[in-house]
């Protein structure tokens, strides 16, 4: 289904919205502090920061990224991960179009940003926001089986959530230095949103992850790098599921265009 433009163009002022608050859940959920209080507030000087400073992109412009109290610099990440998260929602529109599908891969867009900078700074998914994303994910997703009367994608989606956990899960026992249990858990959900589409997004997210995990573990080897420093498995697999999204499709066209061909 085609989505007109301007409500692309708006679906991109959401994601900027929303890109300032993961801003939030990425400096606080790791350290365990409240979402809604204290009010946001400068990291160096505790400067509380005034609404008209906290519009995306636009005051780190105004402010020349810096602080308007203490001058400290405001770290380019956070405009980064607002205009990432906008860019990502018009992606996800134009994938989908205006479907029920929409805002269950507007959250999973939305949650896979914010583990992908915690797990890159801190090397962690926090469960407190793994494990809720499947229950708002399997909300999100029921409409669209209930309203199409189709429930093979739902189907598809519990083998691939179990698939993917299970695989994971015997990773992180084999491998506990390179997978752990929390990447397991997001396998899980991974599974479920890629099973949802299609067989083939399952496979192509499922096994690219292993991929790009096991590329750039020879890469860090090769550079005789420390593992702690390399990116970890979870930020493979939302790189991974993110493929596979948006490249499922013309990736098995073509490939059924070769089968057929031979």
């Amino acid at each position: 289904m085609n989505s007109p433009w301007p409500i692309v163009a708006l679906v991109g002022l959401l994601g900027l919205v929303i890109g300032s608050f993961l801003n939030v859940v990425i400096y606080r959920v790791p350290r365990r502090e409240s979402l809604m209080f204290p009010a946001s507030r400068c990291t160096a000087c505790q400067t509380p920061i005034k609404p008209w400073h906290n519009m995306p992109v636009l005051s780190w412009l105004a402010l020349r990224g810096r602080c308007s109290t203490c001058q400290v610099a405001i770290s380019w990440r956070y405009p980064l991960v607002e205009v990432a998260t906008a860019g990502l929602f018009v992606a996800t529109t134009l994938r989908f179009g205006l479907s029920l599908q929409l805002p269950a891969y507007l959250y999973l867009g939305a949650v896979g940003i914010t583990l992908l900078m915690i797990a890159v700074d801190l090397r962690q998914l926090p469960n407190s926001i793994v494990l809720p994303s499947y229950v708002v994910g399997a909300l999100l997703l029921m409409p669209a089986g209930a309203l199409e009367g189709d429930w093979s994608p739902a189907i598809r989606g519990l083998v691939g959530m179990s698939a993917l956990w299970a695989v994971y899960f015997a990773l992180a026992i084999a491998c506990p230095n390179s997978v752990s249990f929390s990447d397991a858990a997001l396998g899980g959900l991974i599974g479920l949103y890629l099973g949802w589409l299609s067989w083939g997004a399952l496979l192509i997210g499922g096994f690219g992850a292993l991929l790009i995990g096991v590329a750039g573990g020879a890469t860090l080897l090769a550079r005789r790098t420390e593992r702690e420093s390399g990116v970890p498995f979870g930020s493979c697999l939302i790189v991974a599921s993110a493929l596979a999204i948006f490249l499922a499709v013309p990736v098995t066209h073509w490939y059924g265009s070769i089968v057929t061909f031979a």
